[in-house]
C-alpha cells in the first residue's frame, strides 16, 4: 500500500470530490483545487446507478443520498404519442443491493463538498484556483495556479500525483492532446429545467419518450416535495439541430419559444409535457457533446478521470456514476500498488476499455436505440407493440446496455464482502 503519499486533484465537481474522499480513504493527503471562487449547488437533475451507489454507500453517504435524492422506482420508453415500449423496475425495486437515485446534481456536489471538508478538512479545498501549468520533476508534480479572473499567480503546489478531474474542457488533458479541439457535437441540443407540478406515475417514475431526433425525459428529483404529495421534477427536451451553438452560449438561460412548439402535442395524459414547459421559470440550453476515447490517460504521475478523461452523451443515466466508479477505481490501484506510476497505469488499465464502450455505446444511443427502432417501424403508433418489436428484444438491448455500463444486477450483486442489507 501507498503511505503518507500525497495528490492533487483538480476539478471540484462529483468526480474530483469522490477521489478526494476515497484517495483519503486508503492513505493519501489530498488538496481539491477548483477554479470557481465559490462552488454552489448548481445544475439539474442527474441519476445515479447501483454501482455508483454502491460506492458513496461504502463512504458512508448512503443515509444522506436516501434524504436527498429520489430512490427511482422503474424506467419506461414510451414513443412520441406516449405508448409504452418498455418498462423494467430500477434499484432496490429490480432486486439490486443498492438504490437508484434521482438527484438535483447540485445537492449531490453539497453533501460531497461537505463530507470532505468534515474528513480531510476545511483547508483540502482551494476554491479560486485555476490550473495554469503543470510539470513533473522526479518523484513529484508542481501545478501552478492562478486567479482566472486576474490572471494573478497563487503560487505552486506540489504533490506525489496529480489527477485531472477538470471536466469535458479539461487543462489537464488539453497539455497531452493539444491538437483535439472542441468536442465532437451530435447535432442535437439538450433544453434543461426543473418544475414543480403534481406527480405523474408511481411519482418515482422516471420516463424518456419520443426517439432520436425528439426526445423528453423527465423524473422527479426531491424527497421534500414528494413528501408534501408534490413533485419536483427534472426534465430535458432534445431536437436534432444542425448547428452547434458557441461555448460562450452552452448552459444559458434561453426564450422557450425556441423549442417548446415542437412539444406542443405531447400531452399523454398521465403527463403533460407542454404545460411542463410552460411552467418553468428557467431553461438552460446545453449542446450534446463527447469526445473520442483516449489511448492513454496516464503519464508518468499524472492521470485523467470522469468528463477530463470520457465525455460521453447523457445517455443511458451513467455520465456521473462513471466518474465515481473512476475514483473507486483509482483507489483500489493506489492502494494495492508500490509506487505512484504503476498505480496509475493500472487504474488507466482497468478503466480506459470499459468507458470507451460506453461512449460508443451512447453515440447509438445505448439503451435508447428502442425507441428509435419503434419509431421507424411504426412511426404513426402501433396498436399492438409485439407487431413492432418482440420482448426478447427489448430485453437483450436493456440487459446488453447494463451489461457495456457495468451494473448487470448479478455481477454488481455478487461483490465480495457487500451485504444485501446496504
Amino acid at each position: 500500500m501507498l503511505k503518507e503519499k500525497s495528490a492533487i486533484v483538480v476539478g471540484g465537481g462529483i468526480g474530483g470530490l469522490v477521489t478526494a474522499l476515497k484517495l483519503h480513504r486508503v492513505g493519501v493527503s489530498v488538496r481539491v483545487f477548483e477554479s470557481v471562487e465559490t462552488i454552489k449547488a448548481l445544475g439539474v437533475g442527474i441519476n445515479l446507478l447501483p454501482h455508483a451507489v454502491r460506492v458513496l454507500t461504502e463512504l458512508g453517504l448512503g443515509e444522506e443520498l436516501e434524504k436527498t435524492g429520489i430512490q427511482t422506482a422503474e424506467l419506461i420508453y414510451v414513443n412520441k404519442f406516449g405508448q409504452q415500449i418498455w418498462q423494467e423496475p430500477r434499484g432496490k425495486n429490480a432486486g439490486y443491493h443498492w438504490s437508484q437515485y434521482s438527484i438535483h446534481r447540485g445537492k449531490l456536489q453539497m453533501l460531497l463538498l461537505n463530507a470532505v471538508k468534515s474528513e480531510l478538512g476545511e483547508e483540502a479545498i482551494y476554491t479560486g484556483h485555476h490550473l495554469k501549468s503543470f510539470q513533473m520533476f522526479g518523484k513529484v508534480v508542481v501545478a501552478d495556479f492562478e486567479d482566472k479572473k486576474t490572471g494573478q499567480s497563487l503560487g505552486s503546489f506540489q504533490a506525489d500525483m496529480l489527477i485531472g478531474a477538470d471536466g469535458i474542457h479539461s487543462a489537464v488533458r488539453k497539455f497531452y492532446y493539444p491538437d483535439e479541439g472542441l468536442p465532437k457535437y451530435s447535432g442535437r441540443i439538450l433544453w434543461r429545467g426543473i418544475t414543480e407540478s403534481t406527480p405523474f406515475l408511481t411519482g418515482k417514475s422516471m420516463i424518456m419518450a419520443g426517439y432520436q431526433d425528439q426526445k423528453f425525459v423527465a423524473y422527479p428529483v426531491c424527497p421534500e416535495t414528494a413528501a408534501k404529495g408534490r413533485s419536483l421534477v427534472n426534465w430535458i427536451a432534445e431536437l436534432t439541430v444542425n448547428e452547434m451553438p458557441s461555448r460562450a452560449d452552452w448552459n444559458k438561460k434561453i426564450d422557450k419559444e425556441k423549442f417548446a412548439p415542437a412539444f406542443a402535442s405531447w400531452d399523454f395524459g398521465w403527463l403533460n409535457v407542454p404545460k411542463l414547459i410552460e411552467e418553468t421559470e428557467a431553461v438552460y440550453e446545453f449542446p450534446m457533446v463527447d469526445r473520442d476515447p483516449l489511448p492513454q490517460w496516464s503519464f508518468g504521475r499524472v492521470t485523467l478521470l470522469g468528463d477530463a478523461a470520457h465525455p460521453m452523451y447523457p445517455i443511458g443515466s451513467n455520465g456521473a456514476s462513471q466518474a465515481i466508479l473512476d475514483a473507486d477505481a483509482l483507489a483500489q490501484a493506489v492502494s494495492a500498488d508500490s509506487t505512484v506510476e504503476s498505480a496509475l497505469r493500472k487504474y488507466e488499465e482497468a478503466r480506459i476499455k470499459p468507458t470507451a464502450n460506453i461512449v460508443y455505446s451512447n453515440r447509438g444511443n445505448g439503451p435508447e436505440q428502442v425507441m428509435q427502432i419503434v419509431e421507424e417501424r411504426a412511426p404513426e403508433g402501433f396498436k399492438h407493440l409485439h407487431d413492432v418489436i418482440t420482448h426478447q428484444e427489448l430485453q437483450e438491448i436493456a440487459n446488453r446496455y447494463k451489461q457495456i455500463a457495468g451494473f448487470d444486477k448479478q455481477s454488481l450483486n455478487s461483490r465480495a464482502g457487500v451485504l444485501s442489507n446496504d
